[in-house]
Parts: structure tokens; sequence; C-alpha cells
């Protein structure tokens, strides 16, 4: 099935095709480590996530590369601020990265260097550019030359008399051109610092991803990503420079991930409006935080609100629900084998073509919108096949049931969805919904063993008013030949 991804370079969806056959490399730019990782960078995390999956899952060999910016002004500012060193504050946040992105389920790169780990890479590409004419040194600081760059501004769309409107140099800055972007800052009092040519100082932002992107990759690889807030300048300095150096295309398709809102204003840090994934977590499921950052296509805006973390739970839910039911009809014996209605036969057709729907709407410039859209479709085919089993129980059930849940947990996983047991999952939610009951369980089992005595005495008044009184907290009991059960109704 041919791919489509829509290249922010060109503007346009493009038939992907790799510079090696059944080989890429992609590279995602990471955090700069210095503070909570929050819901927009869950996005990017769990958006690159399931692209890699789904690459792979095509059957191509990947290497997937994500770095981590270690050292910049907000790192050292910050522990400025703290009174520790650089390095004891990006091991810290770098530790919380991963603890979000393991709660998430966020698979690791392949490869994750760290910017000050690449200092040799760095300052090399720097001369590299410096005796190509496009960068020079000023006072101990190194920019490059924007104005020699005539494809700047072609990710972006800008161009340089747009640019200029707003372009001023700052207190300190030596560069000539407003224009001009920093590579190297010399060494400032206090701060970390590396030996240069230039003397000691720090790389500027934006050369050690191309630094980095290319020792791991090749001067050119087929795809850069990370959201749409890097697409400038980021990005566009990321190209000036790899190309001028190199004087090759630098990466054949950019892919952009949309901003996480909230009341439609975009989330971040420095407006002050952001909600860590810690702080997520502790009220939500980390799948259902992942199928909420899934339910719109990749590029477009998404709105964070409660009330969106809550139906991706509701949606969590139905899914386990439906699995969890399938297990328990599959474990309960049945001898009869009643041929198996018509509609049951479609519903299990259906769900058989699980797997070439999803891969046919991620093929489509990675769509999770649709992709998940078809998945749901199977969860009502499913509950559908479980509503007739239970109205005409038959053997032939069991072969259907377990061949359609097989089908829905496999295409779960590229979404990093559905990993637990579905018994585990409903078992947990039950005794969250209980708690949140204002009930125990000590309580509610002694509640249940009450009613069982009222009907064993045939006083059905007692014991409707007990199943009653637990329906109005949300507990549901149900009798059964192995005795009375209750769920939670969420």
């Amino acid at each position: 099935m041919t791919l489509k991804i829509y290249n922010t370079l060109t503007r346009r969806k493009e038939t992907f095709i790799s510079l090696e056959e059944g080989r890429l490399g992609i590279y995602v730019c990471g955090i700069t480590a210095y503070d909570r990782c929050h819901i927009g960078h869950a996005r990017s995390a769990v958006v690159f996530d399931v692209i890699v999956r789904f690459l792979r899952k095509s059957g191509f060999d990947v290497t997937f590369v994500r770095n981590f910016t270690d050292i910049d002004d907000k790192i050292i500012n910050r522990a400025r601020e703290e009174g520790i060193s650089t390095e004891e504050l990006a091991e810290r946040e770098i530790a919380h990265f991963y603890e979000d992105m393991d709660a998430l389920g966020v698979k690791r790169a392949d490869i994750e260097p760290r910017a000050t780990q690449h200092m040799t890479e760095i300052i090399a590409l720097i001369e590299r550019l410096i005796g190509k004419g496009y960068a020079y040194e000023s006072g101990g600081d190194v920019y490059f030359s924007v104005r020699k760059f005539p494809d700047y501004g072609k990710l972006s769309g800008r161009d340089l008399e747009q640019l200029m409107a707003g372009a001023r140099i700052m207190p300190g800055e030596k560069k000539v051109d407003p224009l001009d972007f920093t590579l190297w800052k010399g060494a400032k009092p206090g701060e970390p610092s590396w030996k240069s040519p230039w003397g000691k100082g720090r790389p500027g932002w934006h050369i050690e991803c191309s630094a980095m992107s290319m020792k791991y990759l090749g001067e050119t690889f087929d795809i850069h990503g990370g959201g749409l807030d890097l697409a400038f300048p980021h990005h566009e300095n990321e190209i000036a420079q790899s190309e001028a150096a190199t004087g090759k295309q630098f990466v054949r398709y950019w892919v952009h991930n949309g901003f996480v809102t909230i009341k439609g204003e975009k989330m971040s840090k420095s407006l002050g409006n952001f909600i860590t994934i810690k702080d997520i977590l502790s009220h939500y499921h980390p799948e259902a935080l992942r199928l909420f950052l899934l339910s719109k296509h990749y590029r477009s805006p998404l709105d964070y609100s409660a009330e969106s973390l809550r139906e991706a739970t509701s949606a969590l839910d139905r899914c386990y629900k439906a699995l969890f039911e399938a297990e328990e009809i599959i474990s309960t014996p049945v001898k009869k084998q009643r041929p198996l209605p018509d509609h049951v036969k479609e519903s299990e057709a259906f769900i058989k073509g699980l797997g070439e729907r999803i891969q046919e709407a991620m093929s489509d410039d990675f769509n999770t919108a649709k992709a998940l859209g078809h998945l749901f479709d199977a969860v009502r085919s499913l509950n559908r096949i479980i509503e007739a089993s239970r109205k005409r129980p038959s053997a032939l059930y069991r072969e259907v049931l377990e061949g359609t849940m097989k089908e829905m947990v496999g295409a779960s996983k590229l979404f990093g969805i559905v990993s637990q047991r579905p018994a585990d999952y409903i078992e947990k939610r039950n005794l969250a919904a209980l708690e949140a009951s204002g009930l125990s369980l000590l309580t509610l089992k002694s509640l249940i063993e009450e009613r069982n005595q009222a009907r064993k005495e045939k006083d059905w008044t007692k014991a409707d008013e007990i199943r009653d009184s637990l329906a109005q907290k949300g507990i549901v009991l149900k009798d059964t030949p192995s005795g009375t059960k209750w769920s939670a109704d969420f």
C-alpha cells in the first residue's frame, strides 16, 4: 500500500520513497531538559511513537533518533535559580522525561544523543560553515549569515523582507545583520563552556540538531519531525546551516504535529497555561491520554479539556469491557452447537478486515483519527457478537470470539492501547468506582450477603431495596449460576 506523507516543505502530500529501499532514518527534536514535560510534549512524543510503530509494521527497518538539549539559556537560568549545576538539572529532567514516557507507553528511540556529548561534531560543522563563507566569528561568537543562503525561508514560507520587519540586534549580540543567527556563544562568567577555535563557549540551539542528525543518519535523510512551533526558526535554521555545509538536500520529508490548545490558546510554559503529564496521569489512565492525543489528525490543533479526557476514558472503557465480556463467554463451557446467525458472521468478517482498514488510514498521512474510528467500529461489531452469544449460546462462538479478539488486540498495539489484561483493567476500574461511591469492598460484600439471605427468605422487597440503593451509587449487581457478581457502571 502506497504511503502518503504531508511534507511541510512542499505543502502537499507526497508519495513516500525512502532513500534506501526498505530502510529509513527519522530524527525528531526532543525536549530542552529544564522542567517537567507538559501535554504538548506528550502529543509530539505519542504521535511520533505511533508513526515509528507504523513504519516498522509496514516493513521498514527504521533508525529513530530523538535528541536531548542539555545545555542552553533556559537550563543555565533554571540551574542558577535552584543553586545546582546544569548537569544536575538536565539529568533530573531527562529522568523525569523517561518516567513520563514510560508511563505513557512511549518507546525509547534507537539513538538519544545529547548536545553536550557532541561538541566535536558541532565545532567541526561550524568550522565547515566558516570555511565555506556562510558563517563568521565576531568577538568570540559565531553567526550564520542568512543572506548568503538564497533558499532561506523555504520551509516556513517567509521571505527576508518579512523577517527584517521584526528583526533587531539584541544587547550583547555581535552579529553584522539582524537576520543572522547564533552558531556558537562565547563564554560568560559562571556559565558552562567548552574549548573551541573561537575561544571557550557553547553551541547555539540550532546547530546541535544538524550535527547530531547528520552524524547518525547521514547528510541527507528521510524524515525530520517535531512540533509545529519548531518549523520556524529552529527547523528553518537547521536547513540553512546543513545545506550550506554539505551542498545537499538536508531532509526529504518534514513532518510537524499541531499545537495542543486550552480554550483555543496554544499551550506553552511561557504563557503559564500548561498542564504536566504527571498531573494528568494522576487523574487519568495513560492509555486514555494516548487516545485523546491520537483522536485528531496529528497536523490539526487539539484542544485540551477535562471533558475530552473523560470521553477518551469512556472510549477506552468500551474497548476493555468488550474484550473482558468476550473472555468471560470463552471461559464458560457451552455444549450446544447452534448455527451462528448471519449478522454474527458479518460482524466477524468486518473485524477480520480491521487490520487492512487501519493500514489504509495510516498510509494516508498517518491518519490516526480515521484509524481509531475503524477500531471502535470493530468494538461495536464485537459487542453485537457478544449480545448474540448471550441470547443463544453456542460452542461455535468460542472460535469466533478468539479470532476477533486477537485481531483487535493486535490492531490496538499500533496505538499503544489495550496493553493490559482486560480482567486487570476492569478490576482496577471497578475498585476505583467503588471507592468514589463511598463504599468499601467489605461493606459491599456484606450488602451482597444480606441481599442473598433476603432472596433465600423470599424477601424480595428487601433484596430489591439493596440492589436499587447500590445502583444509585453506580454499583450493578448481576445474579449468575456461580453467584452474585458486582461491577461499577462506568
